[in-house]
């Protein structure tokens, strides 16, 4: 009896390990689950604001529309890190600690067999006492009744041992699933992190680069009224209407020259009109062309990975 009752101690102490374990290990499966999950749903929301962007570029002038659209390539390559960041926590940090449910399952059940062990030896011990009490003199009851609290406390001796180096593997196996499992943890964070840094230096130096002044300029010609235009009207609104206005001389020679001309200054004045346009699509096409010179990370990298793959 003494030696049962030694026990309990240690007893207690590997039931509350595989209870906390199971609490514990739960909870933070469960968290880090819905933290794969809200990182998942992070990774489409930025998938809308890339369509977003580049909806919106559409509508700007050369040099937002160069920015926004860096934007927009540069945030779908980042997603596509988030994928592999999404990927990594199922595998590497989700998916070990789902496992300990069956682990802890398994060691449940050798808690049992050792708690059924246990009741057995206490129960032949009991049993052994009472015959002792009952009849002293019964010396072939006594005789079988220590036989069977002898089995049953070897049995519960080996159970013991057992039951002391599952427990002892399971908080092994334990400690170094947590160091591994919240090590890959860190690891991915700091590899997306990392990653997420050195684009987006890239998008704000680009960003930064951005010259309004352009658009702005580019935007004022656009709603500008144009002087000749205001200059007729000012000039028709100054001449007064008279019906006592004398009527034209017959035309001179001179007059006629005159008349004779006006057609070659109308033609002259299409003519400027038509290379005012062609220099501002010049302007245009030499914007977007600078516009081109400033490259989202997403195509830089391409190119340099292309031209390692060219070059082996």
């Amino acid at each position: 009896m003494s030696t049962f009752i030694s026990r309990e101690p240690q007893v207690k102490l590997m039931e509350s390990t595989v209870s906390q374990a199971e609490v514990h290990l739960g909870q933070l499966c469960m968290l880090l689950a819905a933290y794969t999950r809200r990182t998942a749903k992070l990774r489409d929301k930025a998938d809308e604001l890339v369509h977003q962007l580049n909806d919106f570029a559409n509508t700007e002038d050369p040099e937002l529309r160069t920015s926004l659209r860096i934007l927009a390539e540069d945030l779908a390559m980042l997603q596509d890190y988030r994928q592999a960041q999404v990927e990594r926590l199922e595998t590497r940090v989700v998916t070990p600690l789902k496992a300990y449910g069956d682990i802890v399952k398994n060691k449940r059940a050798d808690l049992k067999k050792f708690t059924n062990d246990r009741n057995r030896e206490l129960k032949e011990i009991q049993r052994l006492e009472r015959i002792r009490i009952k009849n002293p003199s019964d010396r072939q009851g006594i005789s079988q009744a220590e036989a069977s609290a002898q089995i049953a406390s070897t049995n519960m001796l080996r159970s013991t041992r057992q039951l002391e180096e599952t427990i002892n593997n399971f908080q092994m196996q334990k400690l170094q699933d947590i160091k591994r499992i919240f090590t890959d943890f860190i690891t991915i964070e700091m590899l997306f992190h990392t990653k997420s840094l050195e684009v987006y230096s890239s998008t704000f130096q680009s960003l930064n680069d951005m010259d309004i002044d352009k658009d702005l300029e580019r935007f004022r010609s656009r709603i500008q009224v144009h002087d000749g235009l205001l200059d007729n009207k000012i000039l028709q609104s100054s001449i007064p209407l008279s019906s006592t206005m004398p009527r034209y001389p017959s035309p001179t020679p001179s007059t006629l020259k005159q008349l004779s001309d006006y057609p070659r200054r109308q033609h002259h004045e299409s003519t400027l009109q038509r290379q005012e346009e062609m220099e501002e699509e010049d302007e245009e096409e030499q914007e977007e062309e600078e516009g081109k010179k400033r490259e989202s990370y997403a195509v830089k990298y391409t190119r340099m990975k292309r031209q390692q793959y060219g070059g082996l």
